[in-house]
């Protein structure tokens, strides 16, 4: 009985930059790596692979440190400016530890010791080609979401909304630090976005990160990165969010839960923009915008000493705050059908929600704002067959909030609201009144006692 062979998918081919001023380095590279698998140009010196890359696309660069006229550090430095998707990959002395450091600052992606072994450069350039892979699938990803959602939207006519808008696309062109307040759900990171992608970082990383949920003992891991061994668990090296943001815009949301530690070392980064690693003896520099965010008030925590007051100061360059969803309550219809677009597929009616549910949702206080409003949408999508929802379809504890909520401002008396919802149930089945008693969840006898006790009342 044969057995069905199963085989390893192979790894990617790549395209190969090699720069080396040793001869039999040249002429062993050119016969081995086409070998593995990889298509290779070699060149004797700095100044002829900074040439190639101004002519051509390579996914990977090989380069050694130490060569006469243009050495590693500067083909690399270069490299990242013609071409950042190009993996750089150095070869060193062992004396030259530090001086790789230094590349790997730059953007290297690793470096080997010479003489290095050909089976620790193929395992290096199968590394190489699984982050080629992954940063394709991420861009295809990121372009079909755009497809899909679109680019962040900030939806609403409101003044204050409009204010909002206003102080965005003001700050959004300089390298301020941007300060984000608001209550939770009030759509703090889709700001955030809005200032990166009206900046001039629009094309480069931006990396959100929440510092409530990071763990209080990975913090600065998470944020500065480590080395392989600085604590226990630490197998091998890792950026921090700094890094992975470098060039563009880190989004430090809730920054009032950073621990006081932390936000001291946060705030000598924004002061000298060098971040070190855990575990490094050495700081480096990041070129890295900054917008935080925060629901709590941090002149209340500096007041109780659990917030650095110089810190407060720094990150609030340019402050920006977000209305509650309550306090521009004339949104809430255009949130609402932004929100269901995303729910159901197709195109959408010109009125997709029925004017029951759009009074019952303008007359709730939305203590969650908009993160509140997308989980309604989506309930009420899930539950309804057809378009436009009605208030039947919206979750059973929002209709009596905003039952209670329409009674209080409004004066107007619970009885005259249980009506004026028969009436509206009647218009929507055609007087159809056994229909219109499922759609309210009331038995029929219960619907014409209220429609006589109505009746009565109107003739007196």
């Amino acid at each position: 009985m044969n057995k069905k062979r199963t085989t390893k998918s192979q790894p990617k081919s790549l395209k190969v930059l090699f720069a080396d001023d040793e001869s039999h380095l040249q002429d062993l590279i050119a016969a081995e790596l086409p070998r593995m698998g990889h298509s290779v140009t070699v060149c004797p010196d700095g100044s002829t692979a900074i040439a190639a890359l101004e002519a051509d696309r390579f996914d990977c660069l090989i380069v050694d440190l130490d060569m006469p006229g243009l050495n590693g550090i500067d083909v690399v430095a270069r490299a990242k400016e013609l071409s950042p998707g190009t993996e750089a990959i150095i070869l060193t002395g062992k004396g030259s530890t530090e001086t790789a450091i230094s590349a790997l600052r730059l953007g290297a992606f690793d470096y080997l010791h010479k003489p290095c072994k050909l089976t620790d450069l193929n395992s290096l350039l199968k590394r190489v080609a699984i982050r080629i892979e992954l940063n394709n699938k991420v861009a295809a990803l990121t372009r079909r979401l755009v497809r899909v959602e679109g680019r962040p939207t900030m939806i609403g006519n409101d003044r204050n909304m409009q204010r909002v808008r206003a102080l965005i696309e003001k700050v959004a062109p300089t390298e301020s630090t941007v300060l984000i307040l608001g209550e939770t759900g009030t759509g703090k990171e889709l700001a955030a976005r809005a200032v990166h992608d009206n900046s001039l970082r629009a094309d480069k990383p931006f990396v959100a990160v929440n510092c409530g949920a990071l763990p209080e003992n990975l913090i600065e891991s998470e944020l500065f990165g480590h080395r392989k061994g600085a604590f226990t668990g630490a197998d091998d090296h890792r950026q921090g969010l700094f890094e992975v943001a470098d060039s563009g815009t880190l989004f430090l949301d809730e920054v009032g839960e950073l621990p006081k530690a932390t936000q001291s070392k946060l705030l000598r980064v924004l002061e000298s923009g060098e971040i070190r690693r855990v575990g490094d003896n050495q700081p480096f520099t990041v070129d890295v915008r900054i917008v935080c965010a925060t629901h709590r008030d941090l002149p209340k925590m500096v007041d109780a000493a659990e917030f650095r007051q110089d810190l407060m100061y720094r990150i609030n360059t340019f402050e920006i705050r977000l209305p509650p969803l309550r306090e521009r309550i004339e949104d809430v219809p255009g949130i609402a059908r932004h929100l269901l677009s995303r729910f159901r597929a197709g195109p959408l009616p010109e009125n997709p929600f029925a004017n029951d549910a759009l009074s019952m949702m303008r007359n709730y206080g939305w203590p969650g704002n908009i993160r509140e409003l997308a989980n309604v949408v989506e309930h009420a999508a899930i539950l309804s067959d057809k378009l436009p929802i009605t208030a039947s379809d919206l979750p059973h504890h929002f209709g009596s909030q905003a039952i209670a909520r329409s009674v209080q401002m409004s004066g107007t008396t619970l009885k005259e609201i249980e009506m004026q919802a028969i009436h509206s149930a009647l218009e929507q089945t055609g007087g159809n009144k056994t229909a219109a008693a499922s759609q309210l969840g009331v038995s029929l006898k219960t619907l014409y006692n209220k429609l006589n006790q109505d009746a009565i009342k109107r003739a007196a």
